[in-house]
């Protein structure tokens, strides 16, 4: 290819929308999720439908996967009930879906201390660049492969529970 080809044909590549290249997220029409459960030990994302297990993802944790998250910085993922309660489709970790860490008991615990509790818990992707950093590598969020991430994020709505075990 000379080099006035290659130039027309980077020209024409650069002026193609980067939506033309984005892969298409499906919608979802299964049975409604009615709660999500995490177990850390088995580093497993359950969504369920009643208690029927609809899909499980494989997840990465917080640097310190054991105990639960209690103070901002502490690297841990968080224990307990919380509630999906906001979505990010411009995550700069592909996707992402908000965990209501910290509650109302956390807060106490941490301030009894003289901390923070931290907050900004979420379940996201891994988006590209943070691949082979490691199985727990986050600050305390669930990761999920992308493709994973683009389902999980089409089947939970906001409100939805999500349980967290050690």
């Amino acid at each position: 290819m000379d080099r006035r080809t290659f130039i027309a044909a980077m020209t024409c590549f650069s002026l193609l929308p980067a939506a033309a290249f984005a892969r298409k997220i499906k919608p979802y029409s299964g049975p409604h999720i009615t709660r999500v459960v995490l177990n850390k030990g088995e580093r497993r994302l359950y969504l369920l439908s009643g208690t029927k297990v609809i899909k499980k993802f494989k997840v990465g944790l917080g640097g310190i996967p054991q105990g639960h998250k209690q103070f901002e910085g502490d690297g841990k993922t968080p224990e307990g009930s919380y509630i999906i309660d906001r979505r990010n489709p411009g995550s700069k970790y592909h996707l992402s879906i908000g965990i209501s860490y910290p509650n109302a008991q956390d807060i106490a615990f941490a301030q009894m201390h003289g901390k923070s509790a931290g907050g900004d818990i979420f379940i996201h992707g891994r988006a590209g660049e943070n691949k082979g950093r490691g199985r727990d590598w986050t600050a305390g969020c669930i990761a999920v492969k992308d493709r994973h991430m683009e389902e999980i994020y089409m089947m939970v709505a906001l409100g939805t529970q999500i349980d967290i075990h050690p």
